[in-house]
């Protein structure tokens, strides 16, 4: 089977609780060149901020995908491609690895499953909000997260592995373990990617990188080159 993401390289992240900056617009943004864009954020998130950032993407030709940090801000738009729901595997609080989806299907019911993928999320960045609010075991080396991405492909049928350092630059040789790790799954890289040499290096490993922070502390023309490394890898 075939997903919209084996033909991704590079993914902008957009968080709705952050601003862009001066003069940059989400139309700007999307127009990088990235391949999707995936809205979502782990603190501050509202349905308010969260709708108004997909309904300044949807008007732009992107793919836009949804990624909660919880049941309550989920939105049901048809402008969104898709959602991308996380769970996190090296999560200490069980709430993060299927709670908070079991409570997503109770409250709502009959969800829009064709739309709907999660993403297998193995949290590197000790400091980082994700993974304080998940009590995450960041304490791995890449043989445990080559374990993680096996267990997530193989036992899970995941079709995402995520390996999320969220706010510092990784551990190439991690990355470049779970990439050997994962034979149908695709992978994903987040986390300080900066420049283009930071998202060459990355997308060496990575089916496909995220870019974040970039966005909101830099601006267009960085992303641009993370783009260009990324298609360039």
């Amino acid at each position: 089977m075939t997903t919209p993401w084996d033909d991704w390289n590079h993914i902008l992240k957009l968080d709705p609780d952050k601003e862009l900056p001066e003069g940059v617009t989400y139309g700007d943004l999307c127009a990088t060149g990235t391949d999707a864009i995936e809205v979502g954020g782990t603190m501050g998130i509202t349905e308010e901020n969260m709708s108004a950032v997909i309904e300044a993407c949807a008007e732009h030709d992107v793919a836009l995908y949804q990624e909660p940090s919880n049941p309550e801000v989920v939105l049901e738009d048809d402008a969104l491609d898709g959602y991308l729901i996380p769970t996190v595997f090296n999560a200490g609080s069980p709430f993060w690895i299927t709670e908070a989806h079991k409570e997503w299907v109770r409250l709502e019911g009959d969800l829009d499953w064709e739309r709907t993928t999660t993403e297998a999320y193995i949290v590197m960045n000790p400091e980082a909000d994700v993974a304080e609010l998940t009590e995450a075991n960041c304490d791995l080396g890449a043989d445990d997260v080559a374990a993680y991405a096996t267990v997530a492909e193989h036992m899970f049928g995941q079709e995402i592995v995520y390996v999320e350092y969220s706010g510092i630059l990784g551990d190439e040789s991690v990355v470049e373990a779970a990439a050997h790790a994962t034979d149908e799954s695709t992978l994903f890289y987040g986390g300080g990617i900066h420049d283009y040499d930071s998202a060459y290096s990355m997308a060496q490993h990575a089916d496909v990188i995220v870019v974040g922070d970039l966005a909101h502390d830099e601006g267009i023309e960085a992303v641009r080159q993370t783009v260009e490394a990324a298609n360039d890898a």
